[in-house]
């Protein structure tokens, strides 16, 4: 289910000159915030817990996971070049997990290295904050990558509607409507850093096994149907 070469290639794509300083802003931006707010109100849990998970979970993960999960294959798409890619004998169910494989280790080095690197910054690790919300990262990374690779399979404008679901609905509605917040997959992750960190400095609107079985259902469903979708876009391209 992993083929190097599809792997080498999509690595190349993803961490081309201007994707990869798009990629290096946010976290820069996150590093350079988290060493300001260290130095001007000193250790504060409170405030490396509303800093993480207001601008690192909240923005800058899914952000990247709009990057790396469309990148992975919906230029390929745009441009034709996936064309060539599926007469190679290699199947169709290897090409998605490869590239999903690529796009959650991208996602993963680009997010949640840089929230744990900051929540050092901000307060040590204390109350097992920086631990807790790098979890919830990594955990929220295989997530995206799932769901914004299905969108690069299925639409030339899944930048446009990964933005959109990132910056509306994840920042927007998923943080502040209740009905919205079981449909988030930032509170689905922070199920996970609330059961991490220490009591009150994170808050969770959805429970840790319906959080568990949603992250796993979405990724799952999304990495199938996209498996589904380029079947499908294999068939006409051979016709």
């Amino acid at each position: 289910m992993y083929n190097p070469t599809v792997a080498r290639l999509t690595y190349r794509a993803l961490l081309g000159r201007r994707r990869a300083l798009i990629l290096c802003a946010l976290p820069v931006l996150l590093i350079a915030i988290s060493i300001a707010v260290r130095a001007f109100t000193g250790l504060d849990d409170k405030v490396a817990a509303d800093l993480l998970g207001g601008f690192a979970l909240a923005t800058m993960v899914p952000l990247i996971g709009v990057i790396a999960g469309t990148g992975a294959i919906g230029p390929e798409i745009d441009d034709g070049s996936i064309v060539y890619l599926l007469s190679k004998p290699v199947k169709r169910p290897t090409i998605i997990m490869t590239k999903l494989t690529v796009a959650i280790a991208v996602t993963m080095v680009f997010s949640a290295i840089p929230t744990l690197i900051a929540g050092f910054i901000l307060n040590g690790n204390g109350q097992q904050i920086a631990v807790a919300y790098t979890v919830a990262a990594l955990v929220a990374s295989v997530a995206y990558s799932a769901l914004f690779l299905l969108l690069g399979t299925v639409s030339r404008h899944a930048v446009v509607f990964g933005l959109v679901y990132a910056l509306i609905w994840e920042s927007l509605f998923g943080s502040l409507v209740d009905g919205a917040k079981t449909l988030s997959v930032q509170q689905w992750s922070l199920a996970l850093a609330q059961k991490v960190a220490g009591e009150g400095y994170v808050d969770a609107t959805v429970g840790l096994p319906t959080a568990v079985i949603l992250l796993v259902a979405v990724t799952v469903g999304a990495t199938f149907y996209a498996g589904q979708k380029l079947r499908r876009l294999t068939l006409a391209g051979e016709e």
